[in-house]
């Protein structure tokens, strides 16, 4: 028996909503990374895993929608609720069964992210799945039913706000990855160099 789920089951979600505070405020998903947005980057090691991609972002919405996506903004944009905003938009639009989200500020994604969550979600029989590398849970990269949407729409206008609060209502399954910089963000300038400084081309 198969454990997989159908590639054409799952819409990705790129998380471009930010402030970018720590970056001077500026849009993180359009910073420059060895030649490419980070968020183009991101979406270049997502698209191949899922069906269909989303991108959820608040500002610069039409360069976002030149890349060919259908780019959401959060209910309320100005407020920058954080990525559970994000998830939401993404869930009201999502029309497959799973919704797998990734920020746009993590160029080095894993390709086997959609597949290694998908499998663990459903041998655990749970409604999200999560990873976790170097001890550390990664909950911005987050598999989850998208039947999930109402849920989450009330835990939200509950004033939650944190992903951890919120998946631990939830069944959910945690998968061990190796690589701890698949899941680095880039927060500052400093993270960008750092990053490429770190990582072989």
């Amino acid at each position: 028996m198969s454990h997989a789920i159908a590639v054409a089951d799952i819409t990705g979600l790129i998380l471009a909503g930010g402030r970018g505070s720590r970056m001077g405020g500026v849009d993180k998903g359009l910073q420059p990374w060895r030649g490419q947005p980070l968020a183009r980057q991101v979406l270049q090691r997502l698209r191949p895993q899922v069906g269909t991609v989303l991108l959820n972002a608040n500002r610069h919405v039409e360069v976002y929608r030149g890349w060919g996506l259908p780019v959401l903004t959060d209910a309320a944009p100005d407020e920058f609720s954080g990525p559970l905003a994000g998830f939401l938009a993404g869930l009201q639009a999502c029309v497959t069964p799973y919704l797998l989200t990734a920020p746009c500020d993590s160029p080095l994604l894993p390709t086997d992210l959609a597949a290694r969550l998908g499998a663990a979600l459903m041998e655990s029989s749970a409604r999200i799945a999560l990873p976790r590398a170097g001890g550390r849970l990664q909950p911005v990269f987050c598999l989850m039913e998208a039947s999930l949407r109402d849920d989450l729409g009330a835990f939200l206008q509950s004033g939650g706000r944190k992903i951890e609060h919120w998946t631990a209502q939830h069944p959910t399954a945690i998968v061990d990855f190796d690589d701890t910089h698949a899941f680095e963000n880039i927060n500052t300038p400093d993270d960008l160099q750092r990053l490429d400084a770190d990582v072989s081309p």
